[in-house]
């Protein structure tokens, strides 16, 4: 799929931001089709067959989650991100909750868009399963024989750092939330503090200074991301 051939669609009820989005998206490559509301945006999803959605949350005919969760019930399956506020942590959630790929808090650069797009892309494109070896930076991990190398050198994980890491790699570049890694590694309600904790110690093996992760970053509020592959 060149870029030339991605069609993006643009929901949103502030001009400004269309504009912004229209602009800096076409300057990558990409066909723009915009919806003000989510009636039109309904429409256009079903008429256009875009390959990737931006969302906002507040629209004025319907909350952008309802019109999330429809599409998802509908089966739709095509990369969504979510625009927000960037105070509003709690609505970033629920979205990833409900089906979200991922999310950019206004106001964004179109930098930070673009490559919010790309990595969201690449997963649609990306076969099922994993790939045997997982490599970004100097940081590789081998998911078949559960190797994990740092510049060359094997880390040794516990098995829950690297049940964690294995969840991380398997969605590099997205934002994953608690809940969703909590519910992947321990398979039921558990406790946050212990996802933090295990988290810190994995970033102690694996970054140089676990204190500015390099690899494992902190999205304030909703959960961590893995940097993308190489």
């Amino acid at each position: 799929m060149t870029r030339s051939s991605v069609k993006i669609l643009v929901v949103d009820d502030e001009p400004g931001i269309r504009k912004l989005l229209r602009v800096g998206l076409t300057a990558e490559g990409y066909a723009i089709v915009e919806a003000t509301n989510a009636r039109t945006a309904m429409e256009k999803a079903e008429a256009e067959q875009p390959d990737l959605i931006l969302l906002d949350l507040g629209l004025p005919d319907m909350q952008g989650h309802d019109l999330l969760a429809k599409w998802r019930t509908e089966l739709l399956e095509l990369p969504i991100i979510i625009l927000s506020s960037r105070t509003d942590e709690a609505g970033i959630v629920k979205a990833l909750e409900l089906g979200a790929d991922d999310y950019v808090t206004k106001p964004f650069g179109t930098r930070e868009l673009a490559a919010r797009v790309r990595v969201a892309l690449r997963h649609k494109l990306q076969q099922q399963g994993e790939r045997p070896v997982f490599q970004t930076g100097e940081l590789s991990v081998d998911l078949v024989k559960r190797i994990v190398k740092l510049a060359g050198k094997e880390v040794k994980l516990s098995p829950k750092e690297y049940d964690i890491l294995r969840v991380l790699v398997q969605h590099a570049g997205k934002v994953l939330t608690h809940q969703h890694l909590l519910n992947q590694v321990w398979g039921a309600s558990t406790d946050v503090q212990y996802l933090r904790i295990y988290v810190r110690q994995l970033r102690q093996k694996i970054e140089k200074s676990p204190n500015e992760p390099h690899y494992i970053t902190t999205e304030t509020g909703v959960g961590y991301r893995l940097r993308e592959a190489d």
